[in-house]
Order: C-alpha cells, then sequence, then structure tokens
C-alpha cells in the first residue's frame, strides 16, 4: 500500500524533476536519524523483538532517506524498491511464508507495507491501508516513534491472529530484528 509521509505534495501539484533529484541526492540515513534517534531505533528493535516473540512471523523496519543522485531518473516506484528490499532483506525467504515489511521512503514521502503471501492471503487489503494510512497520521503529527511502534503492534496483532504461537514449538528467529536505515 502506497502512503503518503510527512509533507506529501499537494495533489494535483507533483514535485519538480529537480526538486525530487534534490530530495533524493539530499536524504540519507542522518536524515532518518534525526527523526529517529539511537535510543528511539534501540526501542524500535526491542519492540519487534518483543512483537516476534510472541507469534511465528517476522517483521522488517526499513527507512531509506533517498536513492541517491543517480535514482531519481531512473523510472522506480516506492512500490518497486520496497519489492527490492523485500527480497534483499529476506523477507520473503520465512518458512511460513509469514515475513512482513514496512518500508518508508523520505525522499518520495510514501510508505509501503508488504506482506508475504502467507500472511497476504489472510488479511484483506484495506487491512493494510488502514495500517499505512495511522502510520501515515502520526508521521505528519511529528510521531514518529510513536507511530512505528503503533504499526509494530498492529502487524504482531495480525501475526498473533493468523499464526499464533504454538505450544511446545521452539520458534526459530529467521530475520534480524534491527531497524534498517538507507
Amino acid at each position: 500500500m502506497t502512503q503518503p509521509v510527512p509533507s506529501d505534495p499537494t495533489p494535483g501539484n507533483p514535485p519538480s524533476a529537480l526538486a525530487r533529484w534534490w530530495g533524493h541526492a539530499w536524504l540519507d540515513a542522518r536524515s532518518v536519524q534525526r527523526r529517529l534517534p539511537p535510543e528511539a531505533l534501540k526501542r524500535l528493535e526491542a519492540a519487534v523483538r518483543d512483537s516476534e516473540s510472541r507469534h511465528r512471523g517476522e517483521l522488517r523496519l526499513c527507512i531509506e532517506g533517498g536513492l541517491g543522485p543517480m535514482w531519481p531518473g531512473r523510472p522506480v516506484s516506492t512500490r518497486a524498491r520496497a519489492i527490492e528490499l523485500f527480497s534483499l532483506l529476506r523477507v520473503w525467504d520465512t518458512a511460513q511464508n509469514n515475513g512482513v515489511l514496512i518500508y518508508l521512503l523520505l525522499a518520495e514521502h510514501r510508505i509501503e507495507v508488504l506482506a508475504d503471501r502467507g500472511l497476504a492471503d489472510k488479511v484483506p487489503p484495506e487491512t493494510w491501508t488502514a495500517l499505512a494510512d495511522s502510520l501515515g497520521d502520526a508521521l505528519r503529527q511529528g510521531r514518529w516513534e510513536a507511530g512505528l511502534m503503533q504499526a509494530v503492534d498492529a502487524v504482531g496483532e495480525l501475526l498473533r491472529t493468523h499464526y499464533p504461537v504454538l505450544p511446545g514449538v521452539a520458534d526459530v528467529n529467521e530475520l534480524p530484528d534491527a531497524i534498517v536505515l538507507l
């Protein structure tokens, strides 16, 4: 689900090619760290770890400032980039196909929430849209950590519903819990 994040361009007034290029060239991981300092990232990582201890799914958070000065000239959508990262971060590679990626691209002011087919088949698209909308609202209000915590909780609840911990079966953490900053 592509959703706007803070300072989304006014509808009908898209950014110029130069403004788009500048956003991608200028925004980087440091731009993310200004919004989410190291302490907040540690708390988010702990929230992912805690969530994953209560279900059999996997969750990754990836926040990218910009794609660099060479990308904006290429025809790459935010969704295509999220799908690329879904693969690179191996979210698709869980045993039960129940990984979820929450991806933010600051330069494009977009949110993508991608669920692997095991969970996507069980959750209607409107649920993912509502999750992205709620996260976008929090980000627009400057509540970055709180909004991401809420998103982690929402995804965790979906995973607990569809992939609960099984008694007597040890769960394996298949993916790192660290927040990916690009």
